[in-house]
C-alpha cells in the first residue's frame, strides 16, 4: 500500500461562481497540464464528478456563492467542510443566500473549503477564518474546543440531533456486473480482491470505513478484538493506495479506473453512480455503521469578523424544509421526520451501528485507532527486516 498523491495531485470541482478574494487567501489553485486534462471547467448549477478531473488544487477546493449578480455582498462567511460535500454545498449555499436576502434585505457570500476531514479541522487550528465547520465527524470539532478553544465544549446541544443536520452510511461501490462478487464485508478480504479506501489519518470517510469494517468483524466473530484487528488488518493488504480524502478515493475508482470495490459514504457511492450511469453498482452491505457528520458555528471567528448571526442562521436552514430537502436530493440522509418519510423509499434499509454503542464515543476511537502509534498504525506498518 502506497499513500496517494498530495491534495495538490488531487482534482476536485469549482461551480459557476469565482472565487472570492478571501477564499484565494486560502487555496492556490493550478490547472493540469493540457496533455493530461480532459476539457474545461463543468457549466451549469450542478457540476459533477466527470468535471472533477478537470481541475487540480493545491490544497483545499474553495469556491463561492452569492446572492445578487455583479454586486459586492453586504457580508461573507466560509465554510471548511470535508471532501464529499461540495455538490451539497453549491446547491445549499444558492438557496440559503437567497433566503437570506428575502429574510433580511441583505446579500451574503458564501465561500466553501473542502479537504479530508482531519486535515480542514487542523487547517482551521492553523488559522483559517472559518465561521462554520461542516465535517465528517464529531471528533474533529472537538478538536477546534479542545485544543484551539475555537467554540464551547457542549457545541453539539446548539442545534438538533447532536447537530448532526443528516446521516449517511458507508457501502460499497463495485464494477458494472460485480465481477469480484462482492456482497458483504468479508468479501473484502478475498485474494485477488482490490479494495480503494481513503487514508484514516487525513481523511474522516475513511475513518468511518475503518470503524464500520472493524464493527462488522466484532459483530461477525462474537466480538472477539484479535479476530477483528486480525480481519482489518488483511483488508488493508488489499488497498494498493491511500488518497488523502474521500474525493481522492472517488477519481481514483470512478476515474482511474483502480480498484474492484471502493469503501464510500453511500452520497458519494450515488452520486458516482449518477455522473456516470451503467459503469458501477451500489452494494449496500446487510451491517454497517450510521455516519453522523456534525455542524458548528465556530464562535471565536464569527464574533470576531461579525458574522455570528448569519453563521447561525447558515446553520439553522439546514433543518428548514428546504434544507432537508436539498440534502436529500443530494443523497445524504435527512433526519427531520417529515422530510425522511420522504426520502425512505430511496434509501436502502440496513442494520446499523454507532461509534458511541461499539466505541464509547469518537474520543475513544480515535485515541485506540488513529492517534499515532495506534492500530491503523501498527497493521500498515511495513514488516520489519
Amino acid at each position: 500500500m502506497k499513500n496517494a498523491p498530495s491534495n495538490n495531485q488531487q482534482t476536485a470541482l469549482r461551480g459557476p461562481a469565482t472565487v472570492s478574494r478571501r477564499a484565494a487567501k486560502i487555496s492556490d489553485t493550478r490547472r493540469l497540464e493540457p496533455s493530461r486534462r480532459e476539457g474545461g471547467l463543468a457549466t451549469g448549477n450542478r457540476p459533477g464528478i466527470g468535471s472533477l478531473l478537470r481541475i487540480l488544487l493545491a490544497t483545499a477546493t474553495v469556491f463561492s456563492v452569492a446572492a445578487g449578480s455583479g454586486h459586492a455582498a453586504d457580508q461573507s462567511i466560509l465554510n471548511v467542510s470535508y471532501d464529499p460535500t461540495r455538490e451539497l454545498y453549491t446547491e445549499f449555499n444558492a438557496a440559503f443566500a437567497e433566503h437570506w436576502k428575502e429574510k433580511t434585505g441583505r446579500s451574503i457570500q458564501i465561500d466553501q473549503s473542502h479537504g479530508g476531514s482531519g486535515k480542514q479541522a487542523r487547517a482551521i487550528l492553523d488559522g483559517i477564518d472559518a465561521d462554520v465547520a461542516t465535517l465528517a465527524l464529531a471528533y474533529d470539532i472537538d478538536e477546534l474546543a479542545s485544543r484551539g478553544g475555537l467554540l464551547p465544549a457542549d457545541w453539539q446541544s446548539r442545534l438538533p440531533h447532536n447537530s448532526s443536520p443528516y446521516t449517511s452510511t458507508i457501502v460499497f461501490l463495485v464494477r458494472k456486473g460485480n465481477p469480484k462478487g462482492i456482497k458483504d464485508w468479508g468479501d473484502l478480504v478475498k485474494e485477488g480482491v482490490s479494495v480503494i479506501t481513503p487514508n484514516p489519518k487525513t481523511s474522516g470517510g475513511a475513518r468511518w470505513n475503518f470503524l464500520a469494517a472493524w464493527a462488522w468483524a466484532l459483530r461477525e466473530y462474537g466480538g472477539d478484538e484479535s479476530k477483528a484487528r486480525d480481519f482489518v488488518a488483511r483488508l488493508y493488504k488489499n488497498v494498493p493506495v491511500l488518497d488523502s480524502g474521500a474525493r481522492g478515493s472517488t477519481i481514483t475508482f470512478a476515474e482511474r479506473g483502480i480498484g474492484d470495490v471502493f469503501i464510500s459514504w453511500e452520497n458519494e457511492a450515488y452520486l458516482a453512480d449518477k455522473e456516470k450511469p451503467g459503469r458501477f453498482e451500489i452494494v449496500t452491505p446487510p451491517f454497517s455503521i450510521l455516519t453522523e457528520p456534525p455542524v458548528a458555528v465556530v464562535d471565536k471567528v464569527a464574533g470576531r469578523r461579525g458574522t455570528k448571526e448569519a453563521a447561525t442562521a447558515y446553520l439553522e436552514y439546514l433543518y428548514s424544509p428546504e434544507g432537508q430537502d436539498i440534502i436529500g436530493r443530494n443523497f445524504y440522509r435527512p433526519v427531520e421526520e417529515s422530510a425522511k418519510a420522504k426520502f425512505a423509499p430511496f434509501f436502502p434499509q440496513l442494520e446499523t451501528t454507532t461509534v458511541d454503542q461499539t466505541f464509547g464515543g469518537w474520543k475513544n476511537a480515535q485515541q485506540k485507532f488513529f492517534a499515532d502509534g495506534g492500530v491503523f498504525d501498527q497493521i500498515t506498518a511495513p514488516p520489519r527486516d
